[in-house]
C-alpha cells in the first residue's frame, strides 16, 4: 500500500505510544502529513520528530481544546483527510471498586474524546466532500470482560458513536470506521495491574485467551487502520473491524 495516502492530512490521537505511535508511523510511511497529537507532548514530539510530523498538545476530555486542533490542523493545512481516535485510558475494577472520578474520567476520554474530535472533524469534511475517520475500539465494548467496567462501557460507546455518525454522513462523502483490538502488547496493556507483568505472564495471559496463543504487536491492528482510511476501503462505513486473532469467533 506505499503511497497510498501520499500528501492526506492525518491527525492522530494517543500518537504518543502504542497502537497510536504504530499507526502514526505507517501514515508517515505511505507519504502522509501526520500530526500527532497527545497529553504527553515530549513524547509526541519526539514520535512525530521521527516521522518528519508534527506534534500538538491535546487533552481529548476538552471539547474546546478538539475544536482548536481540527481548526489549527485546517487553517495550517487547508484540510483533514483522516482523524484516527486513538487516545484512550483504561480503568480496572469492579463497578463496586470503581470511583466516580475514574468512572467520569474513563468515559470522557474514551467515548467523550472519540465525539469531541470526530464532531470537530466533520464540520470541515463535509464541506470538502470527503474524509475518513477510524475509532479505537475494543473488543471488550462488544463481549464484556471482567473487572474493567469502566472501559467495557466506554468502548461499547466509542462501536455506537462509529455507527451512529457513519449513517448520519453516508451521503457526505465521510467515512467512519472502528477496529475492535483484542490483546496487543502495549503499555496500556500492562498499565493499572498490581504488579507489572513478566514476559512469561503475558505469555500466560496468551495461552489462556488468545486462539493463536500470541499478543498482537501494535503495529498489526496499525496496518487494518490505514487500510480502513484509505480508498481501498471505500465501500466500508460504519464497520467495527476485530482485530483479535478469532478471540470474538468463540
Amino acid at each position: 500500500m506505499t503511497g497510498v495516502h501520499e500528501g492526506s492530512v492525518v491527525v492522530v490521537t494517543g500518537g504518543a505510544s502504542g497502537m497510536g505511535a504504530s499507526t502514526a508511523r505507517l501514515f508517515a510511511a505511505e507519504g502522509a502529513i501526520v500530526v500527532v497529537v497527545d497529553r504527553n507532548l515530549e513524547v509526541a514530539g519526539e514520535v512525530a520528530a521521527e516521522i518528519g510530523g508534527e506534534a500538538r498538545f491535546g487533552d481529548v476530555s476538552d471539547p474546546t481544546l478538539c475544536d482548536e486542533i481540527i481548526d489549527g490542523v485546517v487553517t495550517d493545512h487547508g484540510r483533514i483527510d483522516v482523524l484516527v481516535n486513538a487516545a484512550g485510558i483504561i480503568q480496572r475494577g469492579s463497578a463496586a471498586e470503581t470511583e466516580d472520578e475514574a468512572w467520569n474520567r474513563t468515559m470522557t476520554v474514551n467515548a467523550g474524546g472519540v465525539f469531541f474530535m470526530s464532531r470537530a472533524a466533520v464540520r470541515h469534511m463535509a464541506p470538502q466532500g470527503s474524509g475518513s475517520i477510524v475509532n479505537f475500539g475494543s473488543i471488550s465494548g462488544d463481549v464484556g470482560a471482567g473487572g474493567g467496567v469502566a472501559y467495557c462501557a466506554s468502548k461499547g460507546a466509542v462501536h455506537q458513536i462509529t455507527r451512529a455518525m457513519a449513517l448520519d454522513h453516508a451521503t457526505d462523502g465521510i467515512r467512519i470506521n472502528a477496529v475492535a483490538p483484542g490483546e496487543v502488547d502495549t503499555p496500556m496493556f500492562s498499565s493499572g495491574r498490581a504488579t507489572p507483568p513478566t514476559a512469561a505472564d503475558l505469555q500466560a495471559v496468551a495461552d489462556e485467551f488468545v486462539p493463536m496463543k500470541r499478543l498482537a504487536q501494535p503495529e498489526e491492528v496499525a496496518h487494518v487502520v490505514v487500510f480502513l482510511a484509505s480508498d481501498a476501503a471505500s465501500y466500508m462505513t460504519g464497520a467495527i473491524v476485530p482485530v483479535d486473532a478469532g478471540y470474538t469467533s468463540r
